[in-house]
């Protein structure tokens, strides 16, 4: 089935409409590919495939603008337009700097999509099954994704939240990094792993 095509199946759902719009020809077939796992791909999450989807609409975006933006900035445009972990002042910073290049930042995040979006068109539009039986790797690989998200959304609040200590309340830093990283420790044995040293070595050594 051709992307974005489905006359036969009555009204076109939104991520056929979105990959329509912005000329996203064979990106249907590609997250089918990257779902299931198959020509080459790593199997990928429904809300790994929404981020991918709306990095794909602001891109063609930004080309049909003439712009050309460097390695990773896309991704973090997306996010500083739709995390609820960003400031309200960076968002309008960034709105701004896109409304500057030309683009309808309301139309463009409307029409960015859910990872439930990403369902329908994948089981209903290409009539895909995704095998639920998934290998004991793919499930420790699926938890391990979430555990990470958490770390990302935690570590980009306490940043945003140190930015904006008053300065005039006697808070004064330096240049920082913020570091995330949830550890567990095995009351058993004593050792203290990474979550992900835990889940890429199937357990602790006790």
């Amino acid at each position: 089935m051709a992307d974005g095509s489905s006359a036969t199946k009555g009204s076109q759902t939104k991520l056929e409409r979105v990959i329509g719009k912005y000329d996203l020809t064979g990106f249907g077939q590609e997250l089918v590919d990257r779902w299931l796992g198959q020509d080459g791909h790593e199997r990928e999450s429904l809300r790994s495939l929404a981020d991918v989807t709306n990095s794909r609409i602001l891109q063609s975006a930004l080309e049909h603008a003439d712009e050309t933006p460097l390695e990773g900035e896309v991704d973090n445009l997306v996010r500083l337009l739709t995390s609820d972990d960003v400031s309200a002042g960076m968002q309008s910073q960034t709105r701004h700097r896109l409304e500057q290049l030309g683009l309808d930042v309301d139309d463009l995040i409307t029409d960015f999509v859910s990872h439930q979006a990403i369902h329908t068109y994948l089981t209903s539009v290409r009539e895909v099954k995704y095998e639920s039986d998934a290998s004991p790797g793919d499930k420790l690989a699926d938890r391990l994704e979430t555990i990470q998200r958490l770390e990302s959304r935690l570590q980009a609040v306490t940043e945003s939240t140190i930015d904006q200590l008053p300065s005039d309340d006697g808070f004064s830093v330096g240049s920082i990094d913020v570091i995330a990283s949830v550890q567990v420790l095995c009351n058993d044995c004593g050792q203290q792993y990474s979550v992900q040293e835990l889940i890429e070595q199937n357990g602790c050594d006790c």
